[in-house]
């Protein structure tokens, strides 16, 4: 009997020190879907340094064009995707209270509704991983994993997202990793 798959939608992906170099060199992703066919996810902390309404030519409520855009990953850097959370969400998809949209009608509808609680990210691009490949990748240990939570993927500045989670997975490594400058010449 075979040992049962291991989806990791609504985790975190960390880069664990060895994607230096790569478009993933000290990122964190969240893991929107996984399943048998691959997996897609967003990362969560490469901001474009650029405002939605200055990207993305749509008729935007002003607090949707002044957020902040992400790039999402490398793969189609022009498809819109965005997480949004409330304080009920029965629909959520990532997890309790989190959920995926890629449409800008629904976009829109959900900057023109109000609510105090509400929160929205939005990115250009994404990641992505045909079958198996994620799975690769986790056995060469390319990844930390890391349960994801509405805080951790609004609240915290993306500029400390990557070593607030690696101090709190605990351990040396990781704590020296987090502390570790980003060019290490220049040290």
């Amino acid at each position: 009997m075979s040992e049962p798959k291991k989806f990791l939608r609504g985790k975190l992906l960390l880069d664990g020190g060895d994607l230096a170099g790569s478009f993933f060199h000290r990122s964190v992703v969240l893991v929107c879907e996984h399943n048998a066919d691959g997996a897609f996810g967003l990362v969560l902390n490469r901001a474009l340094g650029k405002t939605v309404g200055e990207m993305i030519v749509a008729d935007l409520p002003e607090i949707l064009k002044n957020s902040p855009l992400f790039l999402g990953g490398p793969v189609q850097p022009s498809a819109l995707s965005f997480l949004h959370s409330d304080n009920f969400i029965p629909d959520a998809d990532v997890m309790p209270d989190l959920a995926l949209g890629h449409s800008l009608d629904d976009l829109v509808e959900i900057g023109e509704s109000f609510s105090a609680a509400k929160k929205v990210r939005i990115f250009a691009g994404y990641a992505g991983w045909s079958a198996g490949q994620l799975e690769n990748e986790l056995k060469r240990k390319s990844w930390l994993t890391f349960p994801a939570s509405v805080e951790l993927v609004f609240n915290t500045p993306p500029e400390e997202l990557w070593p607030k989670i690696l101090k709190s997975k605990g351990g040396w490594k990781n704590k020296l990793l987090a502390q570790m400058p980003e060019d290490l010449s220049s040290n």
